[in-house]
């Protein structure tokens, strides 16, 4: 009896424990498997590659500490995948001698980091061949670029299948750096945005650099946008050429709320950046990240999930490929 009466709490602590176990998988289940209906989950990865994503951050960590630079980069060219075929990993894709792809556009020409994508493919493809698209790489790596550049953590269902069509003349539909807000409220309206999700996208400007020949067209005529100082400093910028680099704001690296305070100093960069201060259309989304950075981080990283989910390829349309530059 004594036997028994020992053996019984261990039998009953371990069925505690399966219980538990049980109900933690279907919770870990249950969320990932939030987006569903797109055919994406959290979890996507969950059996077939379990080791995606510490391969993406590590990799991506590496990079960016070798040049922190990476992290508006990486953050671009997401966008500039997602914007125009959707998040279809077409942006990564080489031009033929037959066909000029959407990286050869002049928009995209400045856009830099494809070597990281490609380490990190060049990995899964060793651990887990033709499991991971690229499409996901892109998109785990914006991501994790935004929280080693101090921005919010956030995830991201997984799952999209990269596309096969990679053109030039697709790549129209970006949204130039001389647009005015109601310019830019209605190409992000087209693709399913709010004015206010417009902002806080442009918000990932607290990151990275542009080029002289995108913000010069202010510099030739009087533009009462443009604080006047701010203006000799641009000036100076675009004295050593149209390629020579002006942070968008005094903390490049950094993701934080600086971008949109300089707005309000009337100390943006582009014609696209200062109005959204400038508009009474978007005046009060600056307003309010500028004075709350915690506001900011929270909207970003919706915006960011919501743009992830932009035309996603599937089985039917889509493929993974084993290159990233190429099509299979």
């Amino acid at each position: 009896m004594l036997y028994k009466s020992c053996v019984r709490p261990s039998k009953v602590i371990m069925a505690n424990f399966l219980t538990l176990l049980l109900l933690f998988l279907i919770q870990v289940f249950a969320y990932g498997f939030r987006y569903g209906a797109d055919g994406l989950n959290m979890n996507y990865y969950f059996m077939t590659c379990p080791f995606v994503e510490p391969v993406v951050k590590n990799t991506v960590n590496t990079a960016l500490l070798e040049d922190p630079t990476l992290a508006a980069a990486l953050i671009r060219m997401h966008f500039h995948d997602c914007f125009i075929q959707g998040c279809d990993g077409s942006v990564l894709i080489d031009s033929t001698e037959d066909n000029t792809a959407e990286k050869d556009s002049p928009g995209n020409l400045s856009l830099r980091g494809f070597e990281v994508i490609d380490a990190i493919k060049e990995q899964l493809e060793i651990q887990c061949p033709g499991v991971v698209s690229c499409a996901d790489i892109l998109a785990m790596a914006a991501r994790d670029a935004v929280f080693f550049a101090g921005g919010p953590v956030y995830d991201i269902p997984k799952g999209r299948k990269d596309g096969r069509r990679s053109k030039i003349e697709d790549t129209i539909n970006l949204p130039f750096p001389t647009f005015n807000a109601s310019e830019l409220i209605r190409s992000f309206g087209q693709r399913g945005f709010s004015a206010q999700e417009m902002v806080v996208l442009s918000g990932a400007h607290t990151l990275g650099v542009a080029s002289c020949g995108s913000f010069k067209n202010r510099l030739s005529q009087v533009d009462q946008t443009l604080d006047t100082e701010f203006a000799k400093t641009l000036a100076r910028t675009c004295s050593s050429g149209d390629n020579a680099k002006q942070p968008f704001d005094a903390t490049n690296n950094d993701f934080d709320n600086v971008y949109f305070n300089a707005l309000l100093r009337r100390n943006g960069v582009l014609t696209s950046d200062q109005t959204l201060y400038t508009s009474p259309k978007t005046r009060n989304f600056v307003n309010a990240y500028a004075f709350n950075q915690a506001m900011f981080f929270f909207d970003f990283q919706q915006a960011m999930v919501k743009m992830g989910l932009l035309d996603v390829k599937d089985n039917y349309n889509g493929e993974v490929r084993q290159n990233c530059r190429k099509i299979n």
